[in-house]
């Protein structure tokens, strides 16, 4: 382009990091070939990066692979990042942007960072992208362990891992990535092999909560999401977008304001879309989902929702965290019920769309939603194969719609949506015009 130019440096395997901090503001081209790591590369200056058709092995799996601090303006595009085989299950993220401006994480492959953590993880960012990135395999057999929560207090097994994170951030685009999971499948067959779901030890002793199971098993043992935006009250304007996503305990999980979930493709999760924890000014729009097994979307306000309160000896005064002035527009559900999970949710009560009240009874109601041109798709009635051979199936979901009736979420409006009925109808509350 006339007017403007790069500056490039070609790096030899052995001495990324040495490079990079050689030739501060520069981006840096990896190599085709494989560089190997015991330690995090590190990028801290404004405009520097990463580029090119090289492979980053992490060979550490107690450490990151790539770290952007506090800094403006890197870019990272083109090159994969793996961990090799028997070093793949980790605690650490592939890539973790913290408290920086401007990064843009661009045609990038992540395979095999399976992690309990995010594996492309933007924390306290502002104006960043992740975008025409594949994440692959980003999960793993570990512990949830929620001692340390009053309203939980237990720890129990799962399968974890969550693809791209974003936390407390704001100005955020995920858009165009393919992220999914090929390694680990939800079956029965794991969940007895890892005796997943069963309550363990964890870094407390367990002291059960509210919210806690009543026995020793808690049956949401698929932890994680494919895509998260969370950081209630400070998260928000974000897009998530066109994003292709496989096989995911949650598709896409929200707790943030003004954020826009569109034309997306979910197929093979327990939950497609979730909206919670007092987000505000939400659009879901142009979604397909499929393959659910118990929620095809979900929103309600969440634990941490709560009206503004003044100040207190405490904690200081804090505005309104609602769920409230969300869109539900043109998106389609269809094969409820045909997922992998469907021997975990069988009978469960409730709607491919839930509307919920709070979790605790503090929790501000949810309000003023709009839902239109939804098609929810009863895709048993136009016959499965069992054994090779056609057979029509009754709905696997209760409901299409279920809003919940005490408290009740107020000023929903329906309108030109097509809801297939469940085994119970069409909806457990009528549906206002």
């Amino acid at each position: 382009m006339v007017g403007m130019w790069v500056v490039c440096v070609f790096v030899a395997a052995a001495s990324l990091q040495e490079t990079i901090d050689a030739n501060p503001g520069r981006m840096i081209e990896v190599p085709v070939g494989e560089v190997h790591l015991t330690e995090a590369l590190r990028l801290t200056t404004p405009g520097s990066g990463l580029f090119g058709q090289g492979t980053i092995v992490q060979d550490n799996p107690e450490a990151n692979i790539l770290e952007i601090v506090a800094t403006k303006d890197v870019r990272i595009q083109g090159i994969t990042l793996v961990r090799p085989e028997g070093k793949q299950e980790t605690s650490c993220h592939a890539i973790h942007a913290s408290d920086s401006s401007g990064v843009e994480i661009a045609n990038i492959r992540v395979l095999d960072n399976r992690s309990t953590a995010g594996t492309i993880f933007l924390e306290q960012c502002t104006s960043s992208r992740v975008h025409d990135s594949s994440v692959v395999n980003y999960k793993r057999i570990g512990i949830d362990d929620r001692t340390e929560t009053e309203h939980y207090g237990y720890a129990f097994r799962v399968i974890d891992g969550t693809g791209i994170l974003v936390a407390r951030s704001t100005d955020i685009t995920i858009q165009n990535n393919y992220v999914v999971e090929r390694n680990l499948y939800p079956t029965k067959e794991t969940k007895e092999q890892h005796q997943l779901g069963m309550l363990c030890e964890g870094k407390k002793p367990t002291n059960k909560g509210k919210l806690a199971p009543p026995g020793d098993y808690a049956n949401n043992w698929h932890q994680g999401s494919a895509i998260v935006v969370t950081g209630p009250e400070v998260t928000s304007h974000v897009l998530v977008s066109g994003n292709l996503i496989e096989n995911a305990a949650q598709g896409i999980d929200m707790h943030a304001d003004s954020v826009t979930c569109s034309n997306n493709i979910i197929d093979h999760a327990f939950i497609g879309i979730k909206c919670m924890h007092g987000s505000r000014n939400v659009i879901i729009s142009g979604n397909n989902v499929s393959h659910m097994d118990l929620w095809g979307l979900i929103m309600m306000p969440g634990t941490l929702s709560h009206p503004a309160e003044a100040a207190t000896a405490d904690r200081p005064a804090r505005g309104p965290n609602f769920t409230r002035g969300n869109i539900i527009a043109n998106n389609i559900f269809s094969d409820f019920g045909f997922g992998y999970e469907y021997f975990n949710w069988e009978g469960s009560r409730g709607g491919v769309i839930s509307l919920e009240s709070g979790q605790l009874p503090e929790n501000p109601i949810m309000e003023d939603v709009l839902i239109q041109g939804n098609i929810v798709y009863d895709s048993g009635r136009d016959q499965i194969l069992v054994d090779g051979v056609p057979q029509t199936a009754p709905p696997r979901y209760e409901y299409a719609v279920f809003i919940s009736p005490e408290p009740a979420p107020a000023g929903l409006r329906f309108s030109d949506n097509l809801f297939h009925p469940g085994r119970a109808g069409i909806s457990n509350l009528p549906l206002d015009k």
